[in-house]
Order: structure tokens, then C-alpha cells, then sequence
């Protein structure tokens, strides 16, 4: 029971903000701060507000626009977070519409119904809810049969999503899972920190993880996967069911993305290159045969050195392809909004990897070849 990517599926919101237009939105928002804490800042008591510039986020991370759900309200120097209007119970969730959407495009391009479905994962980064699980209401709304489950394993979630699928249909459970994806990532982050106000966006992915011997002309066979994770608090996110009202002498900073950026720089790409490395010597592939690899989009210098010293070389962005211009950092649905767009020249016997790598630590790798 070898498993295969049958296709995969994009959805991405019609509202787009630039650089330019974030950074209007943020210095207005902390020359307004810098007014009102005038004295204390010429006292020494607190430190000004720096200012961004759309030159500052290009070369800090390659990002030039990012997709949002939420415009407006994101550029509104009163707001500076996204707004999405609570839904009723019985209306669908926003997150299992976005999910539905991608799925949809998943299914349409392998020539499946939903009913062709045994099983519904959604793995993400930001869950929206407790219970039930946004994956159940994915299944209800398509009407897939079977089961279905959530998993947040942070940026990585979407690898792991594959590998569990994999084994699903190693085990049995069922020949045809679908990994939904749906990350609303702008409604974690921090418009009001200037180290990392610009780093997300919004999308959802899909992928349709299905038994060889159902498969359609021209799936990916899965070659081979590994998955490995190493704690670490240097990207965090502390809001939750049982900690959402900041206690005592905590304010709300912490409850949003946090991360110390350069000690992830420098323990993530040597982590994740081994791990590479290591999958590819363990499946007898060597790096030179690789076409292409869809790595996590979260920042261009850690996918540019990624990629280099897998290659032991400096690659092109054929080698190493980047939609994080467009997109920004989407967590988990990164690597496969690469792979969904950059892999239609692909002959049979070509082979590629799909990486992710996040919180956690967390890093998944998922070799894999055209049929």
C-alpha cells in the first residue's frame, strides 16, 4: 500500500497589502505612540517607536505583499489586527470554508468527488476553535465520508499532515486522505512590532494523499519522509483556551508571535540541511538529482542557505522557487503553495522535496517522484 500526492489545491484571498502600504499604516500607528508617551521617552522611562520602511522588511525577508482576509482593518492605525465578524454555529466556520475551497481545487484536478474521500485532516498552525474539530466540519461540508482529526504541528504541519496520511493508508485506514491547510496567520501576529509586523499572510492549501493503486496519471510517488522535532522557545505563540486573559504584570505582546529571529536562523538551516542530507543518503538519491525543492517559505536568506549547502552550491530560484514575495511567511501551507505552483514541468521519473520547518522545532522532508 504505497501512498501518492494525487494533486493539490490553492485558495488565497482576493485582498492583497504591500509593503508600502503596511509600513504607511505602522509609522503612522508609532509616530501616534511616540506623541502620546512623549515625556516618558524624553525621560528615559520607555524607549520611541522606530519606524519601518518597505527597504527594511524586502531585505530583512524577501517579502514584498502579502494575501489578507482582513485588509482594512489591518491598515487601520487604530486597528492594526485583522477583523473577522464571529459566525453563528450553524454557519460554516471560516476556517473549514477556507479548507472546503482548497480542498475543492485539490479534488477537481485529481477528478475526484468528495465521497472519494476516507479521511479529512486539517493541519495548521492556528486553530480557531477547541472542539469539535474544524477537520469534522471540513468532511460535513464536502460531505467526505469516513473520519476526520486536527493537527497543528506549527509551520510543519502540512509535511507531518503527509506522513500521517501515509500512514493511514499503510495501515489501512483508508485509500484516499485529504491534508487541508488553512492558515490565517495575520491573526497572530503583532502589527505593532516592527521586527516582525510584515511576516504573515493568509491562504489555504489542500493535498490529496491517495493509495497507488487508485492514484491518478501522473501522481507523486512519496519516496520517502522524515520528520523530526527539538523544543525550543525562540518562536512562540502563548494564547490559548487556558491562558487567553494575560495575567498579572504580563501584557498581551506574548499572547501574539514572538520569536528570537537570529538564534532561529542559526539553529534552524544547519537542522534542517542535515535532515535533508541524511533522508536523501537514506533513500539512495543523491542532492544532483533533484529538479527542484519547495522549501517552507519563511525567509529568503534561510531558503537561499538551505538550499546551498544541500546543493553544496549556490542554486537559481528554479532550483529553489519563492512565493513568499506574493504570499509572505503562510506556516504551514508555505511549501506546498511552491509546489502547487512550480511543479507543472515535471516529467515522469523527475524527482523534488517538499520541507517545512518551524516552531517547535519542528521539520518535515518528503521526497518525492513524478509518475
Amino acid at each position: 500500500m504505497s501512498a501518492v500526492i494525487s494533486s493539490t489545491g490553492l485558495w488565497a484571498p482576493k485582498d492583497s497589502i504591500s509593503n508600502e502600504e503596511l509600513v504607511v499604516a505602522f509609522n503612522a500607528w508609532s509616530d501616534k505612540w511616540n506623541d502620546e508617551h512623549a515625556d516618558a521617552i524624553a525621560a528615559g522611562e520607555v524607549e520611541a517607536k522606530p519606524l519601518s520602511s518597505a527597504e527594511f522588511i524586502e531585505k530583512a525577508s524577501g517579502i514584498k505583499a502579502r494575501k489578507v482576509i482582513s485588509k482594512a482593518a489591518i491598515l487601520d492605525p487604530g486597528i492594526m489586527a485583522p477583523r473577522i465578524p464571529e459566525r453563528a454555529n450553524d454557519d460554516i466556520s471560516v476556517l473549514a470554508e477556507i479548507s472546503v475551497a482548497a480542498a475543492k481545487d485539490a479534488l477537481a484536478k485529481a477528478g475526484r468527488k468528495p465521497e472519494d474521500v476516507d479521511a479529512v485532516i486539517v493541519a495548521c498552525s492556528n486553530l480557531q476553535r477547541a472542539y469539535p474539530a474544524i477537520a469534522i466540519e471540513v468532511q460535513d461540508a464536502l460531505g467526505a465520508g469516513g473520519f476526520a482529526f486536527d493537527m497543528n504541528v506549527a509551520c510543519s504541519s502540512a509535511t507531518f499532515g503527509i506522513e500521517t496520511a501515509r500512514g493511514l493508508i499503510a495501515g489501512g485506514q483508508a485509500k484516499s486522505v485529504l491534508v487541508c491547510n488553512p492558515e490565517i496567520c495575520t491573526g497572530h501576529l503583532n502589527f505593532k512590532d516592527r521586527d516582525s509586523h510584515f511576516i504573515f499572510g493568509d491562504v489555504a492549501t489542500a493535498i490529496l494523499i491517495e493509495d497507488a493503486s487508485i492514484a491518478p496519471d501522473g501522481a507523486w510517488e512519496i519516496l520517502g519522509a522524515k520528520l523530526a522535532t527539538q523544543f525550543s522557545n525562540n518562536i512562540r505563540n502563548n494564547f490559548g483556551f487556558l491562558n487567553n486573559a494575560a495575567p498579572e504584570g504580563i501584557g498581551a505582546d506574548d499572547k501574539l508571535f514572538i520569536q528570537n529571529g537570529r538564534k532561529v536562523f542559526r539553529e534552524v538551516v544547519p537542522l534542517v540541511a542535515g535532515m535533508i542530507n541524511d533522508e536523501l543518503a537514506n533513500i539512495g538519491i543523491a542532492a544532483t538529482d533533484l529538479k527542484r525543492m519547495w522549501l517552507h517559505q519563511a525567509n529568503l536568506s534561510m531558503n537561499t542557505l538551505i538550499a546551498k549547502k544541500v546543493m553544496g552550491k549556490d542554486v537559481d530560484m528554479d532550483m529553489s522557487p519563492v512565493v513568499l514575495d506574493e504570499y509572505a511567511n503562510t506556516s504551514s501551507a508555505g511549501s506546498i503553495i511552491a509546489f502547487d505552483k512550480y511543479s507543472g514541468d515535471f516529467e515522469a521519473g523527475d524527482t523534488g522535496l517538499i520541507c517545512s520547518f518551524g516552531a517547535g522545532y519542528s521539520a518535515g522532508v518528503v521526497v518525492v517522484r513524478k509518475t
